[in-house]
């Protein structure tokens, strides 16, 4: 009899396993019991989605696991993605009246505890609502389109999703590292959405593969949930030679097996200082390279990444230059990339959003010798897309409604991160998730007389 041999595991798989264990049962309970569970609780008020966090700690504590799973998802339906990337220290936990005696609770674990016992327990949270025979379309099956449609799923709407990508879960399955978030956790989030009749069509481009008008005939109400498109060019000279990667395609190439190589044994430099900055230089890392630095035109006080994704960079090894700016991007005769031509700033005048302005420092330039170049300076608009749906907007950000996240075309609504930026929303997972929420309570407010009728 032949055997077939197992293949050998990826050489990096071990690098992009989860950083942070798990509670232990213990820990769980003991953590669970420290919990004071506020009348008044203001971990509630600061959470975007309002989670009752006394009441599913107190179900750990009680053995109610099922209780507490289901306490957290019914406020935020990608609440085990939330779990792990939720900034808690600022929001949650930053909240804990223990801040001021001790240390505040650990809501985060405690929250992945309950969403992870969910998850190896095959449950199934929700069921479907009594169907009312409106249809409710949604393009974009990231954070905010998946709450949408689980909202009006159980409001007892057909809903269909339409998703661009092979697999569902926008940013949480393809745009956030592996070691912070495994890909299972979004897609197990995608299925108790799914599991409520909701259809998910995966690898439909609206706009390509189906217009968005006959999403307008064909259903009641349109929520966007588009999201945001890839970085945007540095507009430097070089940009072209081999070496020059997108920071969110570097992320999404970990995501799925095998693992890429082309920056083993590399130096590598990332363009940015935000959260998309940090995760592409800790994925280079665990992708072998030699050296990861990062470089930033401003100060180490304004950066916008979460200070636990800095901390944990600097960790990881990845080294900082501050106000430092690229200019040029150097290659070789073949090429390929051997290095990055930068100048030092300095911060002047206070612009209108109130950062200063950084300003060149005169005959200051240098170069940093470096194999590959990661650009992290944000994220595209889709600003063509938009313009032809006739939405108004500012810069590719849909302007909405604040309250009922209506756009400028009363049966259209949008959430997410098409709507983050130029004074509105909130760049965070669990702002997309409420976003979605409440743009399906509104959508169905706005069909309760067609619904009755």
């Amino acid at each position: 009899m032949s055997t077939v041999e197992s293949p050998l595991p990826d050489k990096f798989t071990a690098n992009f396993k989860e950083v942070e264990l798990p509670l232990s049962n213990q820990e769980a309970l003991n953590e669970a019991n420290r919990c004071l569970y506020c009348y008044d609780a203001p971990c509630i008020n600061a959470c975007p989605t309002g989670i009752d966090i006394p009441s599913f700690i107190k179900k750990i504590a009680s053995g109610n696991m099922k209780g507490s799973a289901t306490t957290i998802m019914t406020a935020n339906p990608v609440g085990a993605s939330c779990s792990r990337v939720c900034p808690t220290e600022e929001l949650c936990e930053g909240a804990c009246v223990l801040n001021h005696s001790t240390k505040p609770i650990l809501i985060g674990n405690l929250q992945r505890y309950a969403t992870d016992w969910a998850i190896k327990n095959d449950q199934v949270l929700f069921k479907k609502g009594e169907p009312n025979g409106k249809k409710v379309a949604i393009v974009g099956g990231g954070p905010g389109g998946l709450s949408a449609a689980r909202e009006l799923a159980l409001l007892g709407y057909d809903v269909t999703v339409y998703e661009a990508e092979k697999e569902a879960g926008g940013l949480d399955t393809f745009g956030i590292v592996s070691f912070r978030l495994p890909k299972k956790i979004s897609l197990w989030e995608v299925e108790q959405v799914e599991q409520l009749g909701v259809t998910i069509n995966t690898g439909v481009r609206v706009g390509k593969d189906i217009e968005f008008d006959e999403l307008l005939k064909t259903n009641e109400r349109v929520i966007l949930a588009i999201g945001m498109g890839n970085v945007p060019n540095l507009n430097v000279p070089g940009e072209t030679f081999n070496g020059v990667h997108d920071a969110i395609e570097l992320v999404r190439s970990t995501k799925s097996s095998p693992f890429p190589t082309h920056l083993e044994g590399k130096k590598v430099v990332v363009i940015g200082a935000g959260n998309t900055a940090i995760d592409g230089a800790t994925c280079s890392v665990r992708l072998g390279a030699e050296n990861v630095k990062i470089i930033y035109r401003r100060t180490e006080k304004e950066m916008t990444a979460y200070d636990f994704e800095y901390e944990f960079a600097k960790q990881d090894g990845v080294e900082f230059r501050w106000l430092t700016q690229p200019i040029e991007i150097v290659g070789d005769a073949d090429g390929n990339v051997k290095g990055l031509k930068c100048v030092k700033m300095q911060l002047g005048e206070a612009s209108s959003d109130g950062r200063k302005r950084p300003e060149p420092v005169p005959d200051s330039e240098f170069i940093i010798e470096c194999d590959a170049v990661v650009k992290a300076i944000g994220q595209k608009r889709h600003t063509d897309f938009i313009e032809k749906l006739g939405l108004a907007h500012h810069d590719g950000v849909i302007l909405i409604n604040k309250d009922s996240m209506q756009t400028s075309n009363s049966r259209v609504y949008a959430c997410g991160d098409v709507i983050f930026g130029k004074g509105q929303g909130e760049a965070m997972v669990v702002s997309a998730a409420q976003q979605g929420k409440t743009a399906a309570y509104h959508v169905h407010e706005s069909l309760k007389e067609m619904y009755s009728a």
